[in-house]
């Protein structure tokens, strides 16, 4: 299971909707768009955990999206997609900046294997596996647990709790998490924030004398043992 929020630029219409619903199904939050200039304009208003770049698009192509991200300072991981199979064409993606390579026609299994691999690379993670305190959060199966007791989440509160793990200790905004986990299709209300963060204090510290999830007046939330 994976609530971690992806952009893809593909023009291929077709494609683009196929990748959508496949990474949707995967629990992936999805912005799709069809051109290089929507690309950077969404990377510069969002935080992604992963991007998705063709390389042959209108307007900018995906050296010039990949090329504007890692010159605002973003090492959001990125993977190329194209038709062009040489190994000149290879090398240059990767030299660029991007994180993987994967040649059109492809499988859609290793696409999904390819975007697990890069995010738990750029989160330091070499297991699929978040642990803390007495707080488990296996990526894999999808099964969070906390004193070896299972905890039942929602899919938006998975999202959540995954996001806090991966920045345990990092004290993260209301706004920050706001657009990391919810989507531009979001219409919800302006307090979704500290909605979710209730239900999930409920479920995670609910009983529990040593609290992780932290409140900090005015600045936002932080997932710590103290």
């Amino acid at each position: 299971m994976n609530f971690m929020r992806i952009l893809l630029a593909e023009d291929e219409r077709d494609l683009n909707r196929i990748i959508t619903k496949k990474l949707t199904t995967d629990g992936y939050s999805v912005d799709s768009c069809f051109d290089g200039e929507e690309a950077i304009a969404d990377l510069s208003c969002a935080e992604y955990d992963a991007v998705i770049l063709d390389v042959m698009m209108p307007k900018a192509d995906g050296f010039a999206v990949l090329r504007s991200l890692r010159d605002a300072g973003k090492q959001t991981p990125v993977l190329f997609l194209t038709a062009r199979d040489s190994i000149q064409d290879r090398v240059r993606g990767l030299d660029s900046g991007a994180n993987d390579y994967l040649v059109k026609p492809f499988s859609f299994e290793e696409l999904s294997a390819r975007i697990r691999a890069m995010i738990r690379t750029s989160h330091g993670n070499v297991r699929n596996e978040l642990v803390v305190g007495d707080l488990v959060m296996d990526c894999a199966a999808g099964r969070v647990s906390r004193g070896g007791q299972d905890i039942p989440l929602s899919a938006k509160e998975y999202a959540l709790l995954e996001y806090l793990m991966h920045n345990a200790g990092i004290l993260l905004s209301r706004e920050k998490i706001e657009n990391h986990i919810w989507n531009y299709d979001y219409e919800g209300g302006t307090n979704v924030v500290d909605v979710y963060i209730s239900y999930l204090r409920r479920k995670i510290d609910g009983g529990h004398e040593q609290k992780l999830i932290h409140t900090v007046r005015g600045r936002g939330y932080v997932l710590k043992c103290e």
